[in-house]
């Protein structure tokens, strides 16, 4: 099955969502080694901050000389301002690829009227998707919007926002089958994602939520009848998942995990890479988090998963990898260890009077301030 965005069209109907402080340039570059061809997101930008020339947002909108498609996720509630990012983005040339994020369920996204709770204003997530659209549409870049099933199971919005996205030319879907008040806890409510390509049959629907291992994705295709998927936390400390979701889908057999030694070989290489793009002191604090992912499911020891936290410099970490066995493998299970957030659920926090009326247009006036913190 091939899925196709623009002109680009991919090796398998695969997707990296966008995670903060997480799918920078040297992260998607580490799953392009292993799988090329498929759409790795970069981490979410606030469209305030890229209209202001925010220096953090310029940082995180760093792209791969050979990386294509160049893929950005973009968020916002202020319809104008959106689609005036997208535009400057795309007559600059800097994307090939838009996202748009309806899902975040982040606290300072959504108390200020953005990420997931823009689809409970249905008005609003129109003028948003259509101003986007129509900025991004004459540079011939595709647009993409993610969301979740709603704020709360009494509020479900998956499936007007699906029909939305299509009426609005969006080229394709994705949904996080969670709401954004059950956060990242319990499991993925695969049953939305047939709901939702059941009631928009005409654009691609892809799901995601709860695909730990390639026959995860396989079996989300088959029970939904979705177009693809998108892989979020199960790819933490795992750049190697998308090969094998590669082979998966395409029938071929998944290789065995890698042996600890590896993955040592793999992280030297990521902190490397992390090294060059923000320098070794900021990149080896930003590493830390990592080493705790790649080692998920290895039988290494806490002291060692201690110290490799404590990392402070590239020798450092050398010294470290030397001391491991490399012969050690992944403990039965261990791929399916979950990684990342794993909290919830949570009170969602809005704007004062936000569900008071859905079918207004109101936006925080608070959005510019925003930016200057680098969103």
């Amino acid at each position: 099955m091939q899925l196709q965005l623009g002109s680009f069209a991919l090796v398998a109907p695969v997707v990296l969502a966008p995670m903060a402080g997480v799918t920078n340039a040297p992260f998607r570059a580490m799953c392009r080694e292993f799988a090329p061809g498929l759409v790795y997101v970069n981490e979410m930008v606030m469209a305030a901050a890229v209209l202001n020339r925010n220096p953090k947002t310029e940082r995180m909108m760093t792209f791969g000389p050979d990386e294509q498609p160049r893929s950005l996720q973009l968020y916002g509630s202020d319809p104008r301002m959106v689609g005036e990012a997208a535009r400057l983005l795309c007559a600059e040339g800097r994307v090939d690829h838009l996202d748009m994020n309806f899902g975040c369920p982040a606290a300072k996204v959504t108390r200020k009227g953005g990420g997931a709770a823009v689809p409970a204003k249905p008005n609003l997530l129109r003028a948003i998707v259509r101003n986007v659209v129509a900025a991004a549409t004459p540079y011939g870049v595709p647009v993409t919007i993610k969301f979740r099933m709603g704020l709360f199971p009494g509020l479900l919005t998956h499936v007007q926002t699906g029909r939305i996205a299509a009426e609005e030319g969006v080229a394709a879907i994705a949904l996080h089958a969670r709401t954004a008040e059950q956060h990242y806890a319990g499991t993925a409510h695969w049953d939305a994602i047939a709901e939702l390509k059941a009631a928009v049959p005409e654009i691609p629907v892809l799901g995601n939520g709860d695909i730990w291992e390639a026959a995860d994705a396989v079996r989300m295709m088959r029970e939904t009848g979705c177009d693809g998927v998108v892989i979020g936390r199960g790819c933490l400390g795992r750049p190697w998942l998308f090969r094998d979701l590669i082979d998966a889908i395409n029938g071929r057999p998944v290789q065995a995990a890698p042996t600890v030694g590896e993955v040592a070989l793999i992280m030297r290489r990521h902190a490397g890479l992390l090294a060059a793009h923000l320098g070794e002191n900021l990149a080896m604090r930003d590493f830390r988090k990592h080493t705790s992912w790649y080692f998920t499911g290895y039988p290494v020891g806490g002291e060692t998963r201690r110290r490799f936290a404590m990392v402070s410099t590239l020798a450092e970490l050398d010294d470290l990898i030397a001391t491991l066995d490399p012969d050690v493998t992944l403990i039965a299970g261990g791929e399916r260890i979950r990684r990342g957030h794993t909290n919830g659920p949570i009170r969602v926090a809005l704007p004062d009077g936000y569900l008071d009326r859905l079918d207004d247009m109101t936006i925080p006036d608070d959005e510019a301030e925003m930016a200057v913190s680098g969103g």
